[in-house]
């Protein structure tokens, strides 16, 4: 009859207090961050539709009014039709734009979002 056997004790497995800790002071952060972050996104892809339908006017004033209409429906407040660029390119209008936003973090610490977008020919 044995009564010790000669396997090595199992290690137990799972996250220790500390590890769960720094785990969930990871996932506030991130969600932080991404509550903050994706409203900025969304207003990057509604101006980028916005010079898409702006695209199709013929003057540099009807494609800045376009893109005003645009944003007060759209609510985009990070850029104005005063702020694009408007050139032509093989006579057909392109318009484009660049601007940066910033995501408070802490302290002296802030992230910084740069978009820029240019329309494109299909």
């Amino acid at each position: 009859m044995k009564l010790h056997s000669a396997k090595r004790p199992y290690r137990q497995r799972g996250i220790t207090f500390f590890g769960l800790i720094i785990l969930v002071l990871f996932i506030v952060a991130a969600f932080a961050i991404g509550s903050q972050s994706v409203p900025i996104f969304l207003e990057y892809v509604a101006a980028k539709k916005a010079i898409e339908k702006a695209k199709n006017e013929t003057t540099v004033k009807a494609v800045r009014d376009a893109f005003d209409r645009a944003a007060a429906i759209d609510d985009i407040n990070a850029i104005k039709g005063s702020d694009l660029e408007v050139t032509k390119v093989d006579d057909k209008v392109q318009v484009s734009f660049k601007y940066s936003r910033e995501v408070h973090l802490t302290g002296p610490a802030y992230l910084v979002y740069r978009f820029e977008a240019t329309t494109r020919e299909k």
